[in-house]
């Protein structure tokens, strides 16, 4: 008895620093992002004037905010899932495919993800200068590849998926790595050739991982896109790049709106947290082990 009573004294030793933590940086300041959307508040001033849901009602007509609504959406389908079809596609022909040099490109599809996101916007920003761009000078275009407003938010996407594909390839090579040969060999006496085994075996029998990472990678998105819009674009031209994080953080800390951009940060919290929830649920399969 007594030993069961100084583990579970162990065992809350250790556990209430953690737990502390995560009230204190998690819950505490979720919760006052709810409190604050329902104040009118520059973020400086004592002055705050409880407007309840209004913030949220003026959301509804505030077409910049639509705007980065739409292209938060573009950016998490275009970018999701072609980051995760081609980091899929490399993992296989990475893992099945045995070629001199795998190692080397292995290394070379990684390095994207140790860059921070400011260097990654600095090399786009310079592959995409009308000027004296690699995308220009090598197919002889005179594209404004961060100028158009029709295609500046594709451009964004572009160095969003350059960024993240090593980075699920190697994921998706340690999940298929664990696929028994034998498994592969029956197949192909069985007539199956590379592609039916890739969506007959590969695909099934990673299926958990590449739920996993899906839901992941498209909160991961709805962050990184912040960031590197910040770095790349600032947002323009003329808003056709502002994205959930960045029209919030403009509201809440330039445009001293911060009660707004609380608001904004709860629809950004409650979208996350359904899509996440929606994605888990779409793509829950059979489990399958060998």
């Amino acid at each position: 008895m007594k030993r069961n009573k100084e583990k579970r004294i162990f065992m809350a030793v250790c556990l209430i620093p953690a737990v502390l933590l995560v009230l204190i940086f998690m819950f505490y300041p979720t919760l006052n992002v709810f409190y604050m959307s329902l104040f009118k508040w520059g973020g400086f001033s004592p002055d705050k004037t409880f407007v309840g849901l209004d913030n949220f009602k003026t959301l509804l007509g505030d077409m910049q905010f639509i705007r980065s609504f739409q292209n938060t959406l573009v950016l998490i389908v275009l970018v999701t899932v072609i980051t995760l079809s081609l980091a899929l596609i490399f993992a296989g022909i990475l893992t099945r495919v045995k070629f001199k040099g795998e190692n080397f490109f292995r290394i070379v599809f990684y390095i994207p993800n140790i860059l921070s996101i400011i260097v990654i916007a600095a090399i786009f920003s310079a592959i995409y200068d009308p000027e004296r761009g690699l995308l220009n000078s090598l197919f002889n275009l005179k594209t404004l590849w961060l100028g158009d407003q029709n295609i500046v938010i594709y451009s964004v996407a572009g160095a969003l998926i350059w960024q993240a594909i090593g980075y699920y390839m190697v994921m998706y090579m340690a999940s298929m790595s664990a696929i028994s040969e034998s498994v592969y060999e029956s197949a192909s006496l069985e007539g199956a050739g590379a592609i039916r085994q890739f969506f007959s075996i590969t695909l099934p029998l990673t299926w958990n991982t590449i739920s996993t990472t899906l839901t992941f990678f498209v909160i991961s998105t709805i962050n990184l896109s912040f960031q590197l819009v910040k770095a790349m674009t600032s947002g323009g031209p003329d808003g056709s790049t502002e994205v959930f994080l960045s029209y919030m953080y403009k509201q809440a800390y330039t445009n001293s709106s911060y009660g707004y951009g609380m608001a904004i940060g709860v629809i950004v919290f409650t979208f996350s947290f359904t899509l996440s929830a929606v994605l888990k649920r779409i793509t829950k399969r059979p489990i399958y082990e060998l």
